[in-house]
């Protein structure tokens, strides 16, 4: 009976078969917006928190800020007046790093780095403000970087004040294009090097990406840090619209490593009361990723709800647009049921019959919508570089919702359709 019932269901759509289409075209395209949607949030969210993961769940980030002085920090004096420079000294110093290391328990590594810019020149091929980082061998495994070629800094250079370096991977091309750069000199502002290493290239939204400022870590050079305080100084220069600045800063980043996770945010509290005791003014913000994480991890299930429940509404217009169809059906085949329930169908086999059509309708454009769903992140990957995530579980819950839909809606005009006077159906014109 079943299967004489799906055979009958099948031959009545098929005498209409735009209007089958038209009617399982709302769920197609319900479907597909789920799965489109719910993938492109996924995708983009995920980027995003690997971005913060690869920080380091059981690290504490303190950078140096400049302080906002308001009319304080103005230089500038009216016309024909000698404009003054001052020494503007904020951030981090050594004195810090040294309380920080000897009162924070649960310590694993603790990373400094100083960050000056100057020129970077080798040959013919010159950087300009090349961002040039000062730090301790440890940075490299607290910041997730690879070695392609040659070595890393290591203890030895930072006892020995040597003049070496090490290039990212966007620094060696532009500083060497094509030629291997490994044991040739380097100029950095008046202090010649020698380049020891090349890293290998890194993901933009990386680790190194939370180094500081937000520029492209690719391009980064890394001496020792002993040999950037005494090469370089402390002290900078800049140059703004004919003025000049001087700015100090003994440590632009300090990266702690714990042994626990449990310990980040008690750890970076304490960090937080120790500086406040030598620093009158806010010039630094301690960044902890572990917080970070849990964040984005919270607005990612938010954006994903927002998301869906969004795409969800073409899925309920779908299904309207089934049970209306299924109505009209009920009144275009009043007499074929008076018919059937004359030669004995019970109301039962109404109800299947109908049912079965809107199953139908709704398993069908369920498939489709995720083919649909599954090629549109796809192309949207393709053409806009925008990184997307079909997660199975959306999969799923798109087709379970859209064959539960088939059903709820389908049940009404099922019901009226088998509730209808067997006699009042065979008079029916």
């Amino acid at each position: 009976m079943w299967r004489t019932t799906f055979r009958l269901g099948i031959r009545n759509l098929m005498l209409h078969k735009l209007r089958s289409f038209l009617t399982m075209l709302g769920t197609i395209l319900g479907v597909g917006s789920v799965i489109a949607m719910l993938a492109i949030g996924e995708g983009s969210k995920r980027h995003a928190v690997e971005q913060i993961r690869q920080l380091g769940a059981a690290n504490v980030i303190i950078r140096s800020v400049k302080p906002d002085l308001g009319d304080e920090g103005d230089t500038g004096t009216t016309s024909g007046q000698q404009q003054v420079s001052r020494v503007l000294e904020y951030g981090l110093k050594h004195s810090d790093f040294d309380r920080l290391l000897s009162a924070l328990p649960n310590l694993k590594v603790a990373v400094p780095l100083s960050l000056v810019r100057k020129n970077a020149q080798h040959g013919r091929y010159r950087v300009s403000n090349a961002r040039i980082l000062g730090t301790t061998p440890d940075y490299l495994s607290v910041k997730n970087l690879q070695v392609k070629r040659g070595r890393f800094i290591t203890d030895a250079d930072l006892r020995a004040t040597a003049n070496v370096a090490v290039l990212a991977a966007g620094a060696a091309r532009r500083l060497f294009s094509y030629t291997d750069p490994l044991g040739k000199p380097l100029l950095l502002g008046d202090g010649a090097y020698v380049v020891i290493g090349v890293l290998d290239t890194q993901d933009p939204g990386g680790a190194a990406a939370g180094a500081v400022g937000l520029q492209d870590f690719n391009n980064d050079i890394y001496v020792p840090l002993t040999s950037a305080q005494r090469r370089f100084g402390e002290l900078q220069m800049i140059v703004r619209a004919g003025s000049e600045e001087f700015e100090r800063t003994q440590l632009n980043e300090v990266t702690l490593t714990l042994t626990d996770e449990s310990h980040v945010s008690s750890t970076a509290e304490m960090a937080r009361r120790l500086l406040d005791q030598s620093h009158r003014q806010p010039d630094y913000e301690i960044q902890v990723p572990l917080e970070l994480l849990r964040q984005a991890q919270r607005e990612k299930r938010i954006w994903n709800l927002v998301l869906g429940s969004i795409a969800g509404i073409s899925l309920l217009v779908g299904g309207i647009g089934i049970m209306n169809i299924m109505l009209a059906t009920v009144t275009e085949r009043t007499r074929e049921i008076g018919v059937r329930r004359a030669l004995g169908a019970k109301r039962r086999d109404i109800v299947h019959q109908f049912l079965i059509e809107t199953m139908v309708l709704s398993t069908t454009g369920g498939v489709v919508g995720i083919g649909v769903g599954v090629a549109i992140p796809f192309v949207v990957s393709y053409l806009s570089e925008i990184e997307t995530a079909i997660s199975p579980v959306a999969v799923l819950l798109a087709f379970s919702i859209s064959v539960l839909i088939g059903i709820v809606f389908g049940v009404y005009p099922a019901r009226r359709a088998a509730h209808l006077d067997p006699i009042e159906c065979l008079r029916h014109e």
